[in-house]
Order: C-alpha cells, then structure tokens, then sequence
C-alpha cells in the first residue's frame, strides 16, 4: 500500500470534511492547505504567513516554551513575558522567604533593577521545522528489533541535530510522530537570563485552589510576568548586569474589547502529551490498574505534606511547588477515571480495532496487519498489574526526596566516589550545588513520615506484582510498618542532612555509601522499577512494532476520525470559538460562558487558604471600582471559556482573536471532559481562560504597577 506522509503536497488528503475545526492541535507549517481556510470562515483575518513565516517575523515568534513545561507569550517590544500563575510558581516560591514571601504577597518590581533572577528558569523561541521523515525510514527495516531500530534511528537523530544546530548556536530535536511512522525536526533557540516582573498575591493567582482546580466556574488571575534578558546584540547569554532586556522579533497587541459567544479564538502553544491514538487495552490499563494507583499514591504523598505545611509559612514554602504539582495530577487522574469510565470510551476504542481487525485479516493486509490487534491485547494483558505497581512506585519517587535518592544525588555521590583527584575536583562545586538546591526543598521530619507512608501503600497495594526485595524484607520483619526502619535508617545516613554529605565529600568512602541503608533502599526500588523479565520485555517489543504498525493501518484504511498526530511538547495550534457551557446556577450570569468580579466575591471565605480574598479587592468591587477594564454589561469579566483543544503543556498559551491580539491567557480545562488527552468531546470539551483585562485590572488597579500596562500595546 502507498504510505500516507504528511507533507505539503499530501496534507491536504488527511482532514475530511467531519472533522470540526475546533478539535485537533495543528502543525504551524501546515496550517496554510490544512486550516487556514477554515479559520478564514470562522474569524481569521491573518494569513499563513503571518501566523508561521521562516523569512519574516510572524505570530510564532511571540511564543515560547516556559522552562520545559508550560507556555509563555512576549507581550512587549522589551522582552515582557507573560505566562501562568502556576507555571511560575517554582521560580516565585523559590525567590520567597518567610520575611519576603513573594508567593503569599505577591510583588511587582518598581523599575527593571528591581526584576528578580530565579537560579534556574528558561524560554525557548522556535525557529523553524521540518520533515525528516524518509531519511530517518531509510536506516530501518521491518526485520529489526525495536531495540536495534531505536538505535538506527538515534544515530540519524544525532546526525540531523549536528547538521542543524550551527555550532551549537540553536537546539534541535527530532521528534517522532504517528507513532514512529513520521519525524520532523525542530531548531529552537534557547534565552537563560529571565527575571520576574511582576506575580499578584496567591489569593487571587490561585483561588480556589484544589477544590476548584479542574473545575468551571472560576475565578482566578492564573497569571504572572517576566521578562526576557540577552547581551547587548539581542543572542543569547548566561545572566548578567550587564544585559540588556530582549528586542523580540514579534510580541503581541493587547486587545481591550473583551470576548462574546461565538467568537474566534485561537490558541498557540506547546502541549504536552496527548493519546487519541491509544488502544483499548491501553485505556482499561489506565483506568482499571494504572491510574488508580497513581490517584492513591498521589493523595499519600500529599496529606503527608500537608500536615507540615500547616505548620508554618517557612514549611509550606518548602513543600509549596511539589505539593502543587502532585495536587494538579491527582485530580487529572482521578478525573479521566470518571470521565474515560462515564463516555465508555475503551468500549468504542474496542469497536474501532475490531472493524480494523476484520480490514487487517483480508488477504492483501494479512501479512502485515493480521496479528497488530491480538499483539497489542496480549501486552496489555501481561503488563496491566506491573502498571498498578509501577504507578505506586512512581508517586513514591515523585513525592519523596529520600526514596528517589539513589537517582539523583547518591548517583553523583557514587561517581564522585569513583573517580579519580583531578575528576573529583571537577565534580566537586556542582555536586555541593546540586545538594544545596535539595537540600533547600527538604525537611527531614517530614521526609520520614513521606517515605514510611508510601512504602506502607505500596508493599500493601501492589499485590499482583512482585515488589522490590528489600521493602518486601522490611515489611515482613515489621508487619509493613515502615516508620521505626525509616527513621533509624534516615538518622544514620548519609543523607540526613546537608552537613553530612558535605562532610563526605571532604571524606569519600565507597564502604560508607554503599552500606548506607537510605541509599540501598532507594537502589534496590529503583534498580527493580527498571527491570523485566524475558517475557515482558519481548511482548514491549513486539507491542512498540505493532502499535505502529496499527496507527499506519488506521490511516491506510481510513477507519476512525482522529487525523491529526498526538501531541508531544511540540508547537502547536488549535482554533474554535468562545462557547458556554449549559446553564449553571453556581454563576448566575447573562450566558455561562465568563465569571465575573462579583461571582469571585460570593466564593470569598475569610482566612480560608483557598477562597481567602485582599480587604482591597472586597472594596473595589463594592465600589465597582473597574476602571477602563470593565465589560459594556458594567461588571469586571475574570474567567471565559472557548472550545480549543489543548491539554497540559498548554498552561500559560495565549488566546488570541482574528487579528493576532491577545484576548486571554489559557490555563484549565474542565473535569466534565477530562478524557480529552484520549478522546475529543465536541459537546463537553472547554478551555478555561483568564480574560486579559482581569489581568490587566490586577496589575494596574489592584497592585498600582501601571508602568508595566503601558509597556504594552493596547488595542480598543
């Protein structure tokens, strides 16, 4: 059969007609014969080449990639970034104190001296892309094990990104798509001097908090700023004072006129990880095995934080950014259960396999397709109870510092060990550095109590797989209490304190680490996570050829709708309409579409750590105190929704209008279609946006910064 590539000329074939426009996270480079047309219908007043040029400055020059995991957009001729609350709250929590907590105050620098450098904190512009697709293909056989293909393939990567990155002036990834079937490059430039402007106090950029994360209605200023530093001739450069702020190629207009139903918007941003191509047997995995046990293992790591983040200011700052990072997920997770369990959505996914199971076993497939669908079963049939005990294992790691130990600091400790006096001088500054950072995020009392408790809920919950040999030897020995072996091993170790791995540094002893109970513990987790027997490993193998050959085989037969690549923190665009959800007597207003300033003030509870509100915002709504901010109906528009398809990644993602001008700023999506990384809901799916003059309103009337508005360019 001839193989579909989606390129320039081919493109085209890959959208029919049933597809709606709102659902799909498009490629820049495609979006003149993919979308423009449809965009042109819908509001678009741009062309093609003002949305992606390589010759020209154009819409994909404002948009950047924040600190690897969510999405900023420049919004000044002198480097103004603009990004989420919760995408710069490490950098904000890090730059706290207890005498000067940022997070709590909030804070807006009077002048650019008065901007704050975080010790670690990046954007990344895009450049330009391409497809590499054949030449990749061309180093790979059928024959091969995944393995070896891996390999083949990685070798062509490293060739494409030497080629390309122009004596390491640019990054360049190579990146595969479909599944493997496809594979373009990207070339991204990189700027490390980036300050903090400005973040409103933790009250309005987070209330709600947990209880509302995920959710609709909503009201909160999910933003802050910073700004982008390079040397004197606009490249990049490691932070000094003597840089100067960055003269951006393009930086967005801000439109004052507010949005209404039905209209355009347009969203460009880097999404995460999406999953439309997912087997069934995948999604019962999550569903069933996987994601509760995330869930569980999520929720153990957070009450344990939790109790010593009540405590005081200077814990909860310790705690702050891990806690909310492990909250965000918990509810994602324990949501796309409800949601992926509600719409039945593996059952269809079933459907879909079977009807190509009938296509792939037809004479002129057979050979290649007729066993994709009973290889793919088998994998997932074998592996559903390792998911379950892999996924209590990761949520150990991910909230405890001492049980991910042997990944990160005891490994730099082990080579530090190891190496000779000239290495270990070398080693010596990054390693104290690198323990200083942890140590800085990190109360022992309560990494005692993180670590027994976790161990507790996985040598208990994960039953149907072997767990790791020393935990199940502590657990039988103390009937699974865990918190007499944790705290003797924790006082003794090593690793109790940033004192004593200092002191080791000055003293290595490979004995002394190597018998340190802490270090052994974490090893013995890690080094069992990792392994598999023979038979898991060759059905990864054979599931890895034939979850592509399946993705191939859909496309070749045209069964299913999803038409478009998964996303994978790549550039991408989604477009649709400003769009209400069905009436909601928890927002009393004209169309349940936006939240408003008084809807905000009706959630208030005083002192409470989630719906707490400053006396100032509590007055300048009852004196509608709005300014020129304000919506044609009178009141102060907070929140809207649009039906654009974006998933996490996107946090931060400018919402833009026909023009090109900013209108929002995403940062949600709502619980009712939390199945949206594996299945487009056309009814329920919605992107949760803060209105741009909220933010504005905040910044200039609420926080008298007013000198950071008029940076911008307003459009009305």
């Amino acid at each position: 059969m001839k193989k579909i590539i989606l390129s320039l000329i081919a493109g085209i074939m890959l959208v029919p007609m049933s597809v709606k426009a709102d659902e799909g996270m498009w490629f820049l480079m495609f979006i003149e014969r993919l979308n423009h047309r449809d965009m042109q219908k819908m509001g678009l007043q741009l062309t093609a080449e003002e949305i992606y040029s390589i010759n020209h400055h154009s819409l994909k020059d404002a948009i950047v990639q924040f600190n690897g995991g969510c999405t900023a957009e420049i919004i000044s001729k002198d480097g103004l970034v603009l990004t989420n609350h919760h995408c710069g709250y490490d950098a904000v929590a890090e730059l706290s104190t207890a005498e000067n907590n940022y997070l709590k105050n909030g804070y807006w620098a009077e002048n650019k001296a008065a901007e704050k450098k975080p010790s670690s904190l990046y954007v990344r512009f895009f450049v330009r892309m391409d497809d590499c697709t054949k030449r990749i293909l061309s180093v790979v056989n059928p024959s091969m094990s995944e393995a070896d293909r891996d390999k083949a393939i990685n070798a062509e990567i490293a060739k494409i990104e030497r080629e390309n990155n122009e004596g390491g002036k640019y990054t360049v990834s190579v990146r595969p798509f479909f599944q493997g079937n496809e594979y373009y490059y990207f070339v991204y430039q990189d700027y490390k001097d980036v300050r903090l402007v400005g973040v409103p106090p933790e009250s309005l950029g987070k209330f709600g908090g947990d209880t509302d994360n995920w959710e609709w209605p909503r009201q909160t200023a999910d933003f802050s700023m910073f700004r982008v530093y390079s040397d004197k001739d606009g490249n990049p450069a490691e932070y000094s004072p003597n840089n100067v702020p960055l003269q951006p190629k393009h930086y967005l207009p801000v439109n004052l006129n507010g949005v209404k139903e039905g209209d355009f918007a347009m969203i460009l941003g880097y999404p995460g990880r999406t999953n439309r191509w997912m087997p069934a047997g995948g999604i019962e995995q999550n569903v069933k095995f996987a994601y509760p046990a995330w869930v569980e293992g999520a929720k153990t790591g957070m009450d344990n934080m939790k109790k010593y983040m009540n405590q005081s200011d200077a814990l909860r700052l310790v705690y702050a950014s891990k806690y909310a990072s492990t909250a965000n997920y918990w509810k994602n997770r324990q949501g796309m259960i409800d949601a992926l369990t509600k719409f039945q959505t593996s059952k269809s996914k079933a459907a879909q396999e079977t009807k190509f199971d009938q296509w792939a076993n037809k004479a002129e497939n057979k050979a290649k397709y007729g066993n994709v669908v009973a290889t793919i079963n088998m994998y997932y049939a074998l592996t559903n109870e390792k998911a379950r005990h892999d996924n209590y294992l990761q949520q150990l790691f991910r909230t405890s510092s001492f049980g991910a130990i042997g990944r990160n600091l005891g490994k730099q400790l082990d080579a530090y060990v190891k190496a000779d006096a000239a290495k270990r001088a070398q080693l010596l500054p990054q390693i104290t550095e690198m323990a200083e950072e942890m140590y800085k995020d990190l109360y022992v009392p309560a990494e005692k109590d993180i670590l027994a408790a976790q161990l507790n809920l996985y040598a208990t919950k994960s039953v149907g797989y072997k767990i790791a040999p020393m935990v199940e030897k502590i657990g039988k020995e103390n009937n699974n209490d865990f918190a007499k072996y944790v705290n003797a091993a924790t006082d003794l170790s090593i690793f109790s304190s940033l004192d004593k791995v200092k002191a080791f540094l000055q003293v290595p002893s490979q004995g002394l680490l190597d018998n340190d109970s802490l270090y052994a513990l974490s090893n013995d987790m890690l080094t069992h996570f990792s392994s598999k027997s023979d038979e898991i490993a060759k059905a990864q193998n054979d599931f890895g050829a034939s979850f592509r050959l399946l993705v191939e085989g859909l496309r070749e037969s045209k069964i299913g709708t999803t038409k478009y690549p998964d996303a994978n923190s790549t550039l991408r665009l989604t477009y649709g309409k400003v769009r209400a959800l069905p009436a909601d007597k928890r927002n009393p207003v004209g169309l349940n579409n936006y939240t408003d300033l008084d809807s905000q003030v009706r959630k208030y509870k005083k002192e409470d750590a989630e719906f707490d509100l400053p006396a100032r915002v509590l007055e300048m709504a009852k004196n509608k105190e709005y300014g020129r901010y304000a919506d044609k109906d009178g009141s102060l528009h907070l929140n809207f929704l649009t039906d654009n398809d974006i998933t996490g990644g996107n946090s931060g993602s400018p919402v833009l209008n026909g023009k090109g001008e900013l209108i929002g700023l995403a940062f949600d999506g709502n619980i009712e279609a939390m199945a949206g990384d594996v299945i487009f809901d056309k009814k329920l799916q919605r992107t949760i946006n803060v209105d741009i003059r909220y933010v504005l309103w905040v910044i200039e009337n609420f926080s008298g910064a007013k000198h950071i508005v008029d940076e911008m360019t307003l459009v009305k």
